[in-house]
């Protein structure tokens, strides 16, 4: 179904759900999460590299189709490497996002990656799928948001699909020391709310406005992720998939890989 239908929300309704999810974000408990049981990501790398579905034994082989793939928060392209590989081995063609540290001011960040992909897009002659990890997955709505017409679906994991700052503790503290050094280098960023629940610049509206019904969105979440909320996960305009694991082994989850590639290989409209 085309998108045309939906009306852009303007200043006033971006900036009451902004405020919105500022209260809510208050109103939840502190969680410090599991950040020590992150460290099983290790081992979760090693069951991938033992596992068939790194090999590609008995998943769908893609056909050529692009993959954009956009690392977390921290992280760079270097992270879905990985995946990358795997994801060559099995016939698709995936893209690098360009990020080496995932830091930037995302609203910034989300004009570049648009024309990553605007590029993919044309280079290829093809709709381009997005699969992001953790922040990654919220640049990645973002984006489909933007430019539903060059998407041709998002897979998501362990991203916070309505609330990006669902977070365990140390991270929500990790966030707010970029959001102090994008201040003080850009003190108009920091005055428009950068990297907080109240940020109204374009990126925020295109990540607040409702999902565009013509791109398939699925969400992977684990409930032993360590980083994340797991329930921010769990939307109901997504298809949403438990996977067991930690949050930084999403990335080498090979029950998340096998999800991928089934997911890849179902048809989606080309319209």
């Amino acid at each position: 179904m085309s998108t045309d239908a939906r009306p852009d929300p303007g200043p006033v309704e971006t900036a009451a759900t902004a405020a919105t999810a500022a209260v809510r974000a208050v109103a939840e408990p502190v969680w410090w999460g599991a950040h020590l049981r992150e460290f099983r990501w290790q081992a979760e790398l090693a069951r991938l590299l033992a596992d068939p579905v790194w090999r590609g034994v008995g998943l769908p082989r893609g056909d050529g189709s692009p993959v954009l793939l956009i690392p977390g928060f921290l992280a760079g392209d270097q992270s879905l490497s990985v995946m990358a590989a795997w994801l060559r081995k099995l016939g698709y063609a995936p893209r690098r996002a360009g990020i080496a540290f995932n830091v930037h001011c995302s609203d910034t960040a989300v004009d570049r990656l648009e024309r990553v992909l605007h590029h993919v897009h044309l280079s290829s002659g093809r709709k381009v799928a997005i699969v992001g990890h953790s922040r990654g997955g919220h640049f990645a709505k973002a984006l489909a948001s933007r430019r539903p017409e060059q998407v041709s679906q998002v897979i998501s994991m362990g991203s916070g699909l309505d609330e990006p700052f669902d977070i365990s503790e140390p991270t929500r503290m990790a966030v707010e020391g970029v959001r102090r050094l994008v201040a003080r280098r850009d003190p108009e960023r920091g005055q428009q709310g950068c990297f907080t629940h109240t940020c109204v610049c374009k990126y925020s509206e295109d990540y607040r406005r409702p999902f565009p019904e013509s791109v398939p969105l699925t969400s992977l979440y684990s409930k032993g992720d360590g980083v994340v909320r797991w329930r921010a996960c769990v939307v109901p305009y997504a298809r949403c998939v438990e996977v067991t694991g930690s949050h930084i082994g999403l990335a080498f989850n090979r029950h998340a890989y096998r999800e991928i590639a089934r997911t890849l290989a179902t048809p989606v409209a080309s319209a």
